[in-house]
């Protein structure tokens, strides 16, 4: 008997927020503008997430300009007349601690210009003063703003205090409501009950589900909101959905379809090659920054509640203290633990401490606070120390108020140990505290002969990333990258057992070498700014323009690429000294794909085996 059909789930691919739940770092611009046509050929989305959270600011620490990413990832979709939208931090806007109100109003004039149709902003402790501003700001610059509620699972986090949190929310002009479960960690029935209540409440408002993967709830969860009236989910792709990431849209597609729901098809093809793109991004440099850990599902998540994508993290940071421990331990005759032991541990002590600081949504920056406190107090308790005694001036600021409310009650160990350090609460507007600043940052450009950008974005990233993004004008961020690159490279092929030279020689396999023409100082001017080498993985056609070769004449020597391909290795940094027929770069030409592959067998078994990067499997054909 067939099916009597539901309403349509329309989808949303989070593409942003699946490499930062995966790694460090986003595609660059170019790598962004090649898979957006792609995405729009796979026909089964309704919007794409293009930027906003740390989007910007890594793209700065890779040295690269976060406004050319953004403009050159939108306009396919603007122009498919498919929806974007960004990932909002409220008072915090694009970056972990307190923005003036005035460069606060800017981005959203800034991200509009640009080509970002939603803005959804979401309050750490979901406290609608620092929301509602931002609602109001992104209304006024033509922006749809998607008002977020932080989901976690407590006591104190009832439907009840989620649902009255919308109705204040969407008074305030949010005609959307996002459920940001962070951590998956939402049970489904209560996040069906909760859309059921704002939508009996507010039928017209549209609500989106955003869910990670990490404890494994997701899959229902979505089902359950869709049975309830949610009208978007967030979905991801492979090769980077499950795992701490979100589910894949081929799986809930074929789910909500078998319920009965309308959804949209997937032209296969095209899934199959952005699938293959981003697998090639991953292969070439981002996969270097991916935890392979963010691949795991895991239970654990469950009982801390903490967001899938701090384990990569989190594990850092405990065997950081795991060494310090154990010499501890040996040093007073105690047996030693494994770092599963301390990381047990950790998860007890984040379900003692959440509570008595006030259950903070473990999102972005407070999941940070309250995993750093509970780390620090398991070290000093091991040590036969007490509690409390790493809190730092951005934890006590979330504390004493200066973020906003906290959810629940202070303990009163915490209210004592504050009043003993001679620290205030307040629960004043948490903007008071940041008063503009818009006036200094132009004096600043203004100083630096720095031009203040299409629609004035260029002073926007000064003064959302001030120190980032003096680095990325100065040149100093494109070199730590790369140096950073390097070497997350070479410990890649180290960890198969190649030495140094093995390492140089892998990477130049199948590869032809740029040599210098003459003696001299050379002068990359490949860069729209003429400061820097250009970016390894670039591309270049037959007799374009490379670099100059500066003579000890002056003489200008003009050197060009012989064949076409992609830049693999730079050799020589900008101004460095040059002998006559020195390697310069290494060019992978395109005609030597074949013998590339069969003349690198080390590498191209390093690159399928490492970590970081593994393959998985194709999946079938037929949706």
């Amino acid at each position: 008997m067939k099916k009597a059909t539901k309403k349509e789930i329309k989808f949303s691919l989070v593409y942003r927020d699946m490499w930062q739940s995966s790694g460090k770092f986003q595609p660059r611009a170019d790598q962004l503008a090649r898979i957006a046509p792609v995405i729009v050929e796979m026909g089964c989305f309704h919007r794409v997430e293009t930027n906003g959270g740390a989007f910007e600011q890594v793209c700065l620490l890779a040295g690269e300009n976060p406004n050319k990413a953004v403009r050159a990832f939108t306009k396919p979709f603007n122009e498919a007349g498919i929806q974007t939208h960004m990932l909002d931090r409220g008072l915090n806007a694009l970056r972990m601690y307190p923005v003036p109100a005035d460069v606060r109003r800017l981005m959203y004039k800034v991200k509009k210009a640009q080509g970002t149709d939603i803005t959804r902003i979401f309050d750490g402790l979901n406290d609608e003063r620092n929301i509602i501003p931002s609602i109001k700001y992104a209304l006024e610059a033509g922006m749809i703003p998607q008002a977020t509620l932080c989901i976690t699972y407590s006591p104190i986090h009832t439907v009840e205090y989620y649902s009255a949190l919308a109705d204040r929310l969407i008074a305030a002009g949010a005609p959307e409501i996002c459920l940001k479960d962070m951590a998956g960690i939402g049970r489904p029935a209560f996040l069906g009950k909760l859309v059921k209540e704002i939508k009996t409440k507010h039928p017209e408002v549209i609500i989106e589900y955003h869910g990670h993967s990490g404890p494994g709830f997701s899959v229902a969860s979505m089902l359950e909101v869709c049975e309830n009236g949610a009208d978007i989910i967030d979905v991801a792709m492979e090769p980077l959905s499950w795992g701490k990431v979100h589910p894949d849209v081929i799986t809930i597609q074929q789910m909500l379809r078998d319920a009965g729901f309308k959804v949209a098809d997937i032209n296969m093809d095209a899934y199959m090659r952005a699938r293959s793109m981003t697998q090639e991004f991953i292969d070439e440099w981002l996969g270097y920054f991916i935890n392979p850990t963010n691949k795991h599902t895991t239970s654990l998540l469950v009982g801390c509640g903490l967001p899938g994508g701090m384990m990569g993290s989190m594990m850092a940071d405990l065997k950081g203290v795991h060494a310090g421990i154990n010499m501890f331990l040996r040093q007073n005759g105690k047996p030693e633990l494994s770092v599963d032991d301390l990381l047990v541990k950790l998860f007890n002590e984040v379900e003692y401490v959440w509570p008595r600081l006030g259950y903070p949504p473990l999102v972005t920056p407070f999941s940070q606070y309250v995993k750093n406190v509970s780390l620090m107090n398991v070290y000093n308790l091991i040590r036969g120390e007490g509690r409390w005694q790493a809190i730092d001036q951005n934890i006590w600021g979330m504390i004493l108020g200066k973020s906003g409310r906290l959810p629940g009650k202070l303990d009163q160990e915490i209210i004592d140990l504050a009043k003993s350090k001679g620290l205030e609460f307040t629960d004043e507007d948490p903007q008071l505290n940041y008063p503009d600043a818009l006036d200094e940052y132009r004096k600043e450009m203004k100083e630096n002969g720095w031009d203040f950008g299409e629609d004035d974005e260029e002073l926007f990233e000064l003064a959302m990333h001030d120190r980032q993004y003096r680095d990325f004008r100065s040149g100093v961020a494109k070199e730590r990258f790369e140096a950073d690159l390097a070497n997350a490279k070479a410990q890649a092929l180290a960890k198969q057992g190649y030495n140094e030279e093995d390492v140089k020689k892998a990477m130049r396999e199948g590869c032809q070498p740029i040599c210098a023409t003459a003696n001299g100082t050379l002068r990359w001017e490949v860069d729209p700014e003429g400061s820097m080498a250009p970016n390894t993985g670039s591309r270049f056609i037959t007799n374009q323009p490379i670099c100059t070769i500066e003579t000890t004449v002056g003489y200008m020597e003009d050197m060009k690429s012989n064949f076409t391909g992609k830049l693999i290795e730079v050799s020589v940094p900008q101004g460095g000294a040059v002998r006559k027929g020195q390697e310069i770069a290494w060019i992978k030409p395109d005609e030597k794909e074949e013998f590339y592959q069969e003349a690198a067998p080390k590498l191209k078994r390093v690159e399928q085996e490492a970590d970081p990067r593994k393959r998985v499997p194709a999946p079938p054909k037929h949706y």
